[in-house]
């Protein structure tokens, strides 16, 4: 599973592998307290791991038992996820990483 908080620290988001979902949450800026925002399913079992682009506005996410590394833009706003419509059939994917 991954733990991955925002580059702009203000969200955290963590992979629920029996929940098949990513969830977010709103990191409080005095206290460090998290609140859940929601849950967004990541279109395929067993999310294990996933990547934030640099600029914060994608999170690519690993399905191992899909098969497949689905793509969400991250509203800068609110933190909550949205499919992208943009995914990549890959066997198993395990691991990624962006630059």
């Amino acid at each position: 599973a991954e733990i991955l908080v925002h580059p702009s620290g203000r969200f955290l988001f963590n992979s629920n592998r029996g929940h098949d979902s990513i969830s977010v949450h709103a990191i409080d800026p005095e206290t460090g307290r998290l609140s859940l925002i929601g849950y967004q399913p990541t279109g395929g079992g067993n999310p294990r791991y996933f990547a934030i682009d640099p600029t914060g506005r994608w999170l690519v996410v690993c399905n191992g038992a899909a098969h497949r590394v689905v793509v969400f833009g991250i509203d800068p706003q609110t933190g909550a996820l949205s499919r992208s419509g943009r995914e990549l059939e890959i066997p198993s994917p395990g691991c990624i990483q962006i630059s």
